[in-house]
C-alpha cells in the first residue's frame, strides 16, 4: 500500500510541476546561404531578445499539498500536516526567475538577401556595420 501511494505522489508532482513555472521563447529565422562566398553587407538591424522564467509558487504549494497528504495520508493531523510541510516545499521550490539575453543581428546582403545571426549575452555589430560572411559566420570589415 506504501508503494501505491509513493507512485500516485509522485506521479501527482510530475503531472502539476509542468505548471510551476512560466516560460516565454521567441524564435528566429535563419536564410539558407546561396552560390555567392563571401557575401558581404550591411547590419541592418540589432533586437535584444529576452527569455524570463518565472517560478509560480501558488502551483507549488498546491501540487506540494496534494503530495504531502498523498504520502502522510490517513485520517487526522497525519494528512493535515502532510499537506502543509507538502505545500511550504512546494512553494518554496517554485519561487524565483532567471532570464537569459539574445541579440539577434538582422544582415541585408549586397545580393538582395538578409540573415539572422543570433549572439548569446553581447551583440558584436551595431546597425550600419559592413560585414562580410565566411565559413566562420559574419565579420565586421575594416576598411
Amino acid at each position: 500500500m506504501r508503494f501505491v501511494r509513493t507512485c500516485a505522489a509522485a506521479l501527482v508532482a510530475a503531472s502539476l510541476a509542468l505548471g510551476c513555472a512560466t516560460t516565454a521563447t521567441y524564435t528566429t529565422e535563419q536564410t539558407a546561404p546561396d552560390e555567392y562566398a563571401p557575401r558581404t553587407g550591411i547590419v541592418e538591424s540589432v533586437r535584444l531578445v529576452v527569455r524570463r522564467v518565472q517560478g509560480n509558487p501558488a502551483a507549488g504549494a498546491a501540487a506540494g499539498a496534494l503530495v504531502g497528504a498523498v504520502l502522510f495520508g490517513g485520517r487526522g493531523p497525519r494528512t493535515l500536516f502532510g499537506a502543509a510541510a507538502g505545500a511550504a516545499t512546494g512553494a518554496a521550490l517554485s519561487q524565483g526567475s532567471y532570464e537569459t539575453r539574445a541579440y539577434e543581428v538582422v544582415i541585408r546582403f549586397d545580393n538582395g538577401t538578409r540573415g539572422v545571426f543570433t549572439y548569446r549575452d553581447y551583440s558584436p555589430f551595431a546597425p550600419g556595420d559592413r560585414i562580410e560572411l565566411g565559413d566562420r559566420g559574419p565579420r565586421r570589415v575594416v576598411y
